[in-house]
């Protein structure tokens, strides 16, 4: 049932704080000094979009940081400084142009649970809360900035027929040329 619903993905909307980043917060006297982000993660993100798969980013945070890591990326569609999630996921559809069906989305606390109310397939992080991953729709092995968004990725371009992309050298290569690296 689920790789049937993977099948049909065609958005993927992240959190990024407990998904992207382990969740720790860490300041100095000029605020927010430093986040770390999974290069795995990064990988898995820019191999859905080569694969014909959009990636939007929705978090009810945001500064310099988080811009500089999306643009870093080539992601499009955001909403940063965004608490309401279910409004803003129905926004990041639109403008995407596909359904809730076609839409996945990857989150790991209470304020994701309005997105997981609206998405089609939803995915949450290993450590994330127990009452959070009571209501996914899969449960991913890997902490959020651990490897999370590549193990859903993975399972994603498996689903879609696209394996090779990360699984050969030939397939890896071809994507590799998408990116234009």
């Amino acid at each position: 049932m689920l790789n049937a619903k993977l099948q049909q993905i065609k958005l993927v909307i992240t959190d990024i704080d407990g998904v992207l980043t382990d969740g720790l917060l860490h300041y100095d006297a000029n605020g927010e000094a430093i986040k770390s982000f999974h290069v795995r993660d990064g990988l898995g993100i820019r191999m859905l979009m080569e694969n014909g798969v959009q990636v939007a980013v929705l978090s009810g945070r945001d500064s310099p940081i988080l811009r500089r890591r999306i643009a870093d990326l080539g992601i499009k569609l955001f909403f940063l400084g965004k608490l309401e999630k279910k409004t803003a996921c129905y926004e990041l559809m639109e403008q995407a142009g596909v359904s809730a069906e076609q839409t996945a989305y990857i989150g790991d606390d209470s304020v994701d649970l309005p997105a997981f109310a609206v998405c089609g397939v939803n995915f949450a992080v290993a450590d994330a809360a127990d009452y959070i991953k009571t209501q996914a729709d899969c449960v991913l092995k890997q902490a959020g900035g651990r490897g999370a968004f590549r193990e859903m990725s993975d399972m994603i371009l498996t689903a879609q027929g696209n394996a090779a992309v990360f699984s050969s050298a030939a397939g890896f290569l071809k994507t590799v040329e998408k990116m234009g690296q």
